[in-house]
């Protein structure tokens, strides 16, 4: 039997083993921390940001990112916290977060890039136009200098006006210091300004530039083309060589022709691998496409040409084995001829009032050449000679329809690159069906191509270039003598070729 002494005794170590076990339990549950980790990055560009300092409101501990923009604060109380990240030329940021025991919550920081010590780009500099220059074309290439004190990328702005309207012309967006725009207005003053922004400061101007573009010139009668920057672009000059640029140097124009009567000049443009013929005003405005649909084609681009003859509406196109005419208007599409033998036409002149068009057909390869004489309604009336060897190239009537202008590679060499190696300029007589080669000169190792008669026919103008295919290539003039093949040779313009006089 208990006694009363023993049960109060047995009570009392029941209840102390019963604190001393709820005191236990009591600190397995009484560390109660988590962790906080997470990544910085740079706003915009998720660039991971190191050596940013992370730290807690309340205070608990500060720790740093590594090079991957990671952080990991460990033993934070539980509770309501604002983490904070800092670090310099970044605006500071505070994510909100509650710890909870035993786990890691996520945060992540995007800094925004701070302002307060940004300075703003430089004053542009104007480069050209030149201040005052008078510009010789109706294309304006604008160029400027500006830098920015911390590397931001720069984004400028062009305003330009005229004294001929009250257009404001404004180009924005430009990542570059060079902008080129066509066309101006002829006999116009312009003046011109540069904005350049870092997008984070306000904007800084240049100074004021000046600059006019001369009046349209009215005694240009020599067209010809040069290459700017992997464009063919097209110029005029007068017999002095006072030089007018016609087309823009973005655009792809060549194989100028003139006609004199419409006062207008025909020329092709490249866009891509397709080819469309154009015309234009003697100072390069008012361009107009006139094909569409049907396009001019050969075995080479720059081995076909057109024709537009005197008094006519209509300019005559090779398309492989045809050839077409269409109206200035652009309507009125003609298939003229087409080869019976599949070879193709390259290169045209056609006289509509004599009823006469002459023609140079080749095969696929540009040789095996043939020359023919047809009429406007397409019937063959004459063949100056057939499936010749070695190239044939450049094409025109005299004034009579008796002579037949062109150049051929004596050597008769022939490739899969098309290369001549001697191209000299020949004039066939179809009454006397004499060839008279009429080169005089011309020096060793160079070829003389795309010839074309001057207006009263005592000369030609011509492009020579050195056989090798990649030499400059100069207009020459070239007196026609038919005694002793000595005619003098004049350099015209250097770096230029397709030569038109009218």
């Amino acid at each position: 039997m208990m006694t009363k002494d023993r049960y109060l005794y047995i009570s009392t170590f029941l209840v102390l083993v019963l604190a001393l076990f709820s005191c236990n339990e009591d600190r397995i549950g009484e560390d109660d921390t988590g962790s906080v980790s997470g990544t910085v990055v740079a706003s915009g560009t998720n660039v991971p940001l190191a050596n940013v300092r992370i730290a807690t409101q309340p205070i608990s501990s500060t720790v740093f990112t590594d090079s991957l923009g990671t952080f990991l604060i460990e033993n934070v109380p539980v509770g309501d916290y604002a983490v904070e990240a800092r670090v310099e030329d970044f605006i500071t940021d505070f994510e909100p977060t509650t710890v909870v025991a035993n786990a890691t919550v996520n945060v992540v920081f995007e800094l925004e890039v701070s302002t307060a010590n940004n300075r703003p780009p430089t004053s542009p500099q104007l480069l050209t136009p030149a201040e005052n220059e008078v510009l010789q074309g109706v294309e304006a290439t604008f160029s400027w200098t500006s830098e920015d004190p911390d590397g931001d990328p720069i984004e400028y702005a062009i305003e330009l006006r005229n004294d001929q309207n009250d257009d404001v012309l404004r180009f924005e967006e430009i990542t570059d210091t060079t902008y080129t725009y066509s066309p101006l207005i002829l006999g116009a003053k312009y003046v011109w300004q540069v904005t350049a922004t870092d997008n984070i400061n306000d904007p800084v101007l240049s100074p004021l530039g000046t600059f006019s573009v001369v009046m349209a010139p009215v005694d240009n009668r020599i067209l010809f083309t040069r290459n700017i920057e992997g464009n063919n672009v097209i110029f005029s000059a007068d017999e002095d060589g006072s030089e007018f640029q016609l087309t823009p140097s973005d655009k792809n124009s060549f194989r100028p022709v003139r006609n004199v009567a419409a006062n207008r000049i025909a020329f092709l443009q490249a866009d891509g691998a397709e080819v469309d013929v154009f015309t234009m005003n003697r100072d390069g405005s008012d361009t107009r496409k006139i094909t569409s649909s049907v396009k001019p084609a050969g075995f080479n681009l720059n081995e076909i040409n057109i024709s537009w003859p005197e008094n006519s509406t209509k300019v005559y196109f090779p398309v492989l084995d045809k050839l077409y005419r269409i109206n200035t208007t652009g309507q009125g599409l003609e298939l003229v001829y087409q080869t019976t033998d599949g070879s193709l036409i390259s290169e045209v002149d056609a006289h509509e009032f004599d009823n006469v068009i002459a023609l140079k057909t080749n095969n696929l390869s540009g040789y095996n050449t043939s020359i023919i004489i047809i009429d406007n309604a397409g019937n063959l009336l004459d063949t100056l000679f057939s499936n010749m060897d070695g190239a044939v190239s450049g094409l025109e009537l005299s004034v009579d329809n008796n002579q037949v202008l062109y150049t051929y590679d004596v050597s008769e060499f022939q490739n899969a690159a098309y290369r001549r190696l001697d191209s000299r300029v020949f004039i066939y007589n179809r009454t006397t069906d004499v060839a008279t080669e009429i080169s005089g000169a011309k020096e060793n190792g160079t070829n003389d191509l795309q010839v074309k008669y001057s207006p009263n026919e005592a000369e030609v103008i011509l492009m020579n270039t050195s056989n090798d295919g990649i030499s400059i290539q100069n207009i020459v003039t070239l007196e026609v003598d038919f005694i002793d093949n000595d005619g003098q040779r004049v350099v015209f313009k250097e770096n230029a070729f397709m030569p038109d006089w009218e």
